[in-house]
């Protein structure tokens, strides 16, 4: 029985934010795991490399026709665009059973700096996109009675100063969990989230931090972190693997952390 545990054979998902960090690792992992993927980022060549990387996991069945990920360039950002992916994703397999939503940027400031134009950008991606598609989603996800793993963060959880609109961006996604969760779940479609802590990706370098600046957040992260360290992509993954199959099938409007013990710290 141990060696079904995160079985997703037979399995269509659809990833956001897969062509790097913690949706590049969760693309791989489901291929691994058995499941058709279907990704979808911003960056084509990154996104091309993760396809790679998602065909290495699987082997010989790449080679017979079989597990080969669907992708998608895009910006969730624009409703075409979204639309678009999600109309692709079942015309190639015909149906959905997973949908991760992992898309996210991030952006720094205080409520005395953040401009409008920053608050916009972090809600249309961090939020909004993550609306949208799974309105256009939740028909499909219906139809195999599926599963929605958002991909939220600790900040959804406990404040932080200096990141105002990112942390009000992930606790509105953990409030769209919950409020979909019960929504959903007479008509047996589950909907949790993962919160992860500090994880080494290039969120917080693409929302600005320069190497040096990242090299002393990801020390910092030692302190802040009850197993003085930060995460990687690969354990989050890990637990977006276990919500989205039927290992958790009595688990739904969840949120659960996989942040090293973060959120229950008060670090100064």
């Amino acid at each position: 029985m141990a060696a079904s545990l995160g079985n997703l054979t037979g399995k269509v998902a659809l990833i956001t934010g897969a062509s790097s960090g913690i949706g590049a690792a969760t693309a791989v992992l489901f291929s691994k795991l058995g499941a058709s993927v279907a990704l979808t980022g911003r960056k084509s060549e990154n996104l091309q490399q993760v396809g790679s990387q998602c065909e290495q996991a699987v082997g010989k069945k790449v080679q017979a026709g079989n597990c080969k990920p669907l992708l998608l360039v895009g910006d969730l950002s624009k409703e075409e665009d979204t639309k678009l992916v999600l109309d692709e994703t079942i015309k190639q397999y015909g149906k959905l059973n997973i949908l991760v939503n992992c898309a996210g940027v991030i952006e720094f400031g205080s409520i005395e700096n953040t401009s409008l134009e920053q608050y916009d950008r972090v809600f249309n991606i961090n939020v909004r996109s993550i609306y949208h598609l799974t309105m256009l989603a939740v028909p499909h996800l219906v139809e195999t009675k599926g599963s929605i793993v958002n991909v939220s963060s600790v900040n959804g959880i406990r404040s932080f100063p200096g990141v105002l609109a990112y942390n009000m961006s992930k606790s509105a996604i953990d409030q769209f969990t919950r409020c979909v969760a019960l929504e959903l779940a007479p008509k047996q479609v589950r909907v949790n989230s993962v919160n992860p802590g500090v994880v080494v990706t290039e969120l917080q370098k693409r929302g600005g931090l320069t190497d040096a600046a990242y090299a002393k957040f990801l020390e910092r992260s030692k302190e802040t972190h009850a197993l003085g360290r930060p995460g990687q992509p690969e354990e989050v993954a890990r637990a977006i693997a276990f919500m989205a199959s039927d290992d958790s099938s009595f688990v739904t409007g969840a949120s659960i952390p996989v942040d090293g013990g973060r959120h229950a710290m008060c670090p100064r």
